[in-house]
């Protein structure tokens, strides 16, 4: 399962985690054994291993976390430039009709920003800045909206009361318990 931010740690969780990345440095510098750091700072060998191997590349920086991955990949000036696109609607961007569906926004991404995002990002972009869903783009060519408004004015309300709990001490009939 992801977590929103770097893991599901407080902020005092992630600082304790990277001062454990940093002793490991500290003990590298003394000599001591990738199994005796993983035990001493109740890691993985194989995390010691990693961090090992970053230390002599890029020192103390290269051991540092590097943050959650997955971050938000538009800045600020940008989450704010799309707001403004999606405001003016689907029209102003060529589609025939006035619904933005995930695919149309992950799209106008694409072509603002040169950015990816998959349909599941790009939900969760928009969920995490404000917006909510909307009506998918195609309908069922069979589709009978008349039918439909008639079903929910005429049959929707007949099965509704069937479904309606008996009232305590009436003499409605009860399911025997299954065995």
């Amino acid at each position: 399962m992801r977590y929103a931010q770097g893991g599901g740690f407080t902020d005092a969780r992630r600082a304790a985690r990277e001062r454990v990345r940093l002793e490991a440095v500290g003990r590298f510098e003394d000599g001591t054994k990738n199994k005796e750091i993983a035990a001493a700072l109740r890691v993985s060998e194989r995390s010691v291993e990693r961090w090992r191997r970053q230390w002599p590349e890029s020192g103390e920086e290269g051991v540092r976390s590097k943050g959650s991955p997955g971050r938000p990949r538009l800045s600020a000036a940008q989450i704010a430039r799309l707001e403004y696109e999606l405001e003016r609607g689907p029209l102003a961007h060529g589609w025939a009709d006035q619904r933005w569906t995930l695919a149309r926004v992950k799209t106008l991404i694409g072509r603002l920003f040169h950015v990816s995002y998959t349909i599941e990002g790009t939900w969760r972009l928009l969920k995490r800045h404000g917006w909510s869903w909307q009506q998918p783009a195609r309908r069922a060519i069979e589709r009978d909206d008349e039918a439909v408004e008639l079903w929910k004015k005429e049959v929707w309300p007949q099965v509704k009361a069937r479904r309606r709990p008996a009232e305590p001490g009436s003499s409605a009939r009860t399911r025997p318990a299954s065995r």
